[in-house]
């Protein structure tokens, strides 16, 4: 498995129920599954732009992604029914711990200018978004021949109580966070 699991098994759960007073081992907050989200802009939109972004985003994540379509047609926005308005991957166990070792250790640090993610990131339920405007920061994607640059949202869901435990466990994983 990934260092960041052996990390959590080994290290983090004990020392959240050392600082919780926690009665189990099953209050402890876990990641769930990590979400790569790509939207696609309706007015650019070919086929080859779409082959490109799946083909991205199967590099980035290892798993094959799936083509979100508009369940309505919206008029002002120029979208019909069916017409495909994202693509998006749900990464779980093995692939969630090594997409989260390699976002936290080599992705982030790639991005440029940045000087750590806000914590108002977080939603009420303790769940991480990110976005990112260029997803040729990847080591996987070979920049001179990328096509067309495109931003992701990727979302860390974690089962927990609150915000602080949420920020407790990413801290323990030295994600990069303002002070």
């Amino acid at each position: 498995m990934s260092n960041l699991y052996n990390l959590y098994k080994n290290t983090i759960i004990y020392n959240f129920i050392k600082k919780f007073n926690c009665k189990s081992i099953m209050e402890v907050p876990k990641i769930i599954k990590i979400i790569l989200n790509v939207s696609l802009n309706s007015i650019n939109l070919s086929k080859n732009r779409i082959n490109d972004v799946l083909l991205n985003l199967k590099l980035i994540s290892g798993q094959l992604p799936i083509i979100i379509k508009s369940k309505k047609s919206i008029s002002s926005f120029k979208i019909r029914k069916g017409f495909p308005i994202g693509c998006k991957v749900t990464l779980r166990k093995k692939l969630m711990w090594y997409f989260l070792d390699k976002l936290i250790f080599i992705v982030i640090p790639r991005i440029r200018d940045f000087r750590g993610i806000s914590k108002k990131s977080f939603d009420k339920y303790g769940n991480l978004n990110i976005g990112i405007k260029e997803h040729i920061i990847f080591p996987e994607i070979n920049y001179e021949k990328a096509k067309y640059i495109h931003g992701m949202n990727i979302s860390i869901i974690i089962k927990n109580k609150d915000v602080k435990e949420s920020i407790f466990l990413l801290n323990s994983f030295s994600f990069p966070f303002k002070n």
